[in-house]
């Protein structure tokens, strides 16, 4: 590895934003090497959580990438900058000529900037594609795709600020205590001392659940029947706010007569919770002046994930939980620029703004700007771009992911990997994508990064350099623009990433109007108003953001889940640890992190436990048709009774051997949620 440069790297500190959760903490150098608060937009006192604390502890981490390295036959081996981009080029121009646009794929990054995600999918416009996505496709995009079918935004429709006005939080599906700690323990907690009541919906009782007045634990998979039964008992009591859906909704009537055949109790026992709680639930809901909802990965993870939401949305209009402070319908977004990544459009099927490609108008808009028209064919997504490679997907640029541990059903994905002609990687370590890659071009960590950031309640932040690369590794906005030079005849010579973000303010309506110097060291949020000279916090206040005064009821009938669960097989549902992080890449290379927690464990039911005779820290085999992984056994109550719980963070156990690849017909994503498997003590091998 070269280590040339390595002697002229400065390191000052700078206001930066943590790479991991979409909170947008402030975060900079401390001298010492250690990464330290700043009062930021967010974490307004400078608390930071453990992730945070030790951001740093990667930047100068002997397994950086500091070099470029192209493949000859097995190895990969260094090689010059003009090599590795040549050969880059020369492998695209090929498939293209040969298979056409379309028979390339390029994977944008949630962990990276605003300016680097808007250059990488213009690139792939410029190129005669829309096969562009990034990794909100295996988190949030089916609520991205409920809200903004029903409402117009696929975003909280609130601000954190705000949020701490409501007299009731409804969490389903998320636990915000270890996965967004900043926002529960500065947000949240304070509310729910000073009297906010919390309900959480989770199949495990986490330490979100120990702060909440009643918990559900829900049987994976079945949140459909749970909340239609909580509409119905809504409806049931005269707790319906009769002004606001008779001003701002249509298909009351008929969503109504659907709640007339719910058997409330028979829905409860379906769901796996009780009926008299659920009762509870729905009243403090209902009755509550204001309402908020926050909804996670427990609830989009499935193949009938936009349904999901879509019942979630019914319970908030019904209520008139929408449009005003303290209430709402608020995901909580994963990477800290995964919302960032869907605005500025490293999406198949939208352009910057949510401007869809099918629309001539929003392309036309588009193309003043841009000097080409984009492709008016929604590409694939991710996942499904994965799936045809080596058939009709060829070419695959893989920027800041590690789709070898994220996506679902990984001895298919790792089998599609091998198969592009040319796969090029894109990151600051060697990951177990790399390891397929033809191509690894080495590129920057947050710390080493200039641009913009948007979090889950749509700020817009900055992000400042504290230091620069290491050795001859490159900022990735300069390798993405000097890429894009080589590939197209078009000027992608921004001089600084203020520059392209200049140019997403044309082209974005979201964002038209915002500056560098108006976000400064706070922030500023979409959708920004330029007149006003500032942004909403409170969407759909008079109207929603779809330009209708109404939204409309959806009837929403329960989707069994994919994988049948027969004999003594268990439910695997998988989610975050508070001491790590998405796939791993970076908190399983932070020496604190990994003695926090250094190994993944099987969280098991004492019943189920002890019907297969494990106990606790027992070596385990869980398996299914897909795969298998060995990992220790974790006894605990804090697990329902037939549902077990791995996280994804590790290479080894790698979850997502296990997990099911069934996408929901909408928005494409996997089933993580709900997968089959067989648990039994290793020693039976």
């Amino acid at each position: 590895m070269s280590d040339s440069g390595e002697h002229d790297r400065q390191f000052a500190a700078a206001e930066s934003i943590c790479p991991f959760c979409g909170v947008g903490c402030g975060i900079q150098y401390m001298e010492g090497g250690k990464a330290t608060g700043w009062k930021g937009p967010v974490n307004t006192k400078g608390e930071i959580c453990p992730k945070g604390a030790a951001a740093w502890d990667v930047i100068d981490h002997p397994d950086r990438l500091t070099a470029p390295l192209v493949r000859d036959g097995d190895v990969l081996r260094e090689a010059t900058w003009d090599e590795a981009l040549d050969r880059v080029v020369e492998s695209f121009e090929r498939v293209r000529r040969a298979h056409g646009p379309d028979a390339l794929a390029f994977f944008a990054s949630s962990n990276c900037t605003n300016e680097e995600n808007y250059v990488l999918q213009k690139l792939a416009r410029a190129l005669g594609t829309n096969n562009v996505d990034n990794c909100a496709r295996l988190c949030h995009a089916s609520t991205v795709a409920a809200m903004g079918d029903r409402l117009g935004a696929g975003a909280m429709t609130n601000s954190l600020d705000d949020l701490r006005e409501a007299d009731v939080f409804f969490l389903i599906g998320a636990n915000p205590a270890d996965q967004h700690p900043i926002i529960f323990r500065s947000y949240l907690l304070p509310a729910l001392r000073a009297g906010t009541k919390l309900v959480h919906v989770d199949p495990r009782e986490t330490t979100t659940t120990q702060a909440a007045d009643l918990h559900l634990p829900v049987r994976p998979g079945y949140d459909i029947p749970l909340l239609n039964a909580m509409a119905a008992v809504v409806v049931e009591d005269g707790l319906v706010d009769d002004a606001f859906v008779a001003e701002r909704t249509t298909g009351f009537e008929s969503y109504r007569e659907s709640l007339d055949g719910v058997d409330v109790d028979a829905a409860a026992e379906q769901a796996g919770v009780d009926p008299a709680d659920l009762r509870e639930a729905a009243r403090l809901y209902g009755e509550a002046d204001r309402a908020a909802a926050f909804t996670g990965m427990g609830m989009s993870q499935h193949h009938y994930g936009t349904e999901n939401v879509h019942a979630l949305i019914n319970l908030a209009l019904l209520t008139g939980n929408v449009g005003r402070r303290g209430t709402g319908v608020n995901p909580l977004r994963g990477q800290n620029n995964v919302q960032g990544a869907g605005d500025v459009g490293a999406l198949p099927n939208v352009l910057p703004g949510y401007q869809s490609v099918t629309d001539a108008d929003a392309r036309a808009r588009v193309s003043e700007v841009w000097g080409f028209e984009p492709p008016a064919l929604p590409g694939r997504t991710e996942v499904e771009l994965t799936h045809a490679a080596g058939d009709t997907v060829h070419a695959a640029y893989v920027f800041g992911e590690n789709p070898a541990v994220t996506e679902p059903n990984q001895e298919r994905v790792r089998a599609a990997l091998e198969r592009f002609d040319c796969l090029v990687v894109h990151d600051g370590f060697l990951t177990e994508t790399a390891e397929y890659a033809d191509v690894v071009l080495p590129g920057s960590l947050w710390a080493e990064k200039s641009g913009t950031v948007t979090n889950t309640d749509r700020q817009v932040m900055r992000m400042r350099p504290n230091t620069t690369p290491p050795g001859d590794a490159r900022t990735d906005l300069d390798i993405l623009c000097a890429l894009a030079g080589r590939l197209t005849d078009l000027d992608f010579d921004y001089p600084d990433p203020e520059s392209v973000f200049d140019e997403l303010a044309r082209v974005s309506p979201d964002y038209d109007g915002m500056t560098y110097d108006g976000i400064g060291t706070g922030s500023q949020r979409w959708p920004f108003d330029r007149d006003a000279g500032e942004g909403t916090a409170v969407l759909h206040r008079e109207a929603f953001e779809s330009g209708s005064k109404t939204a409309p009821f959806r009837i929403v009938d329960h989707v069994a889940p994919a994988d049948a669960v027969e004999g003594d097989a268990l439910v695997l549902t998988t989610g975050r640890v508070i001491q790590q992080f998405n796939s791993g890449a970076l908190t399983r290379r932070s020496e604190t992190l990994m003695r926090m927690r250094g190994e993944d464990v099987l969280q098991i039911h004492p019943d189920d436990a002890d019907a297969r005779s494990i106990e606790d820290g027992t070596r385990v085999v869980v398996e299914n048709d897909r795969g298998r992984v060995a990992l220790a056994a974790e006894v605990t109550p804090a697990i329902r009774p037939g549902t077990v719980f791995m996280t994804f963070h590790y290479a080894d156990p790698l979850a997502n051997r296990l997990t099911g690849d069934a996408l929901d017909p909408v928005a494409k994503i996997p089933e993580f949620k709900h997968s089959a498997v067989h648990v039994r003590v290793a020693s039976d091998d």
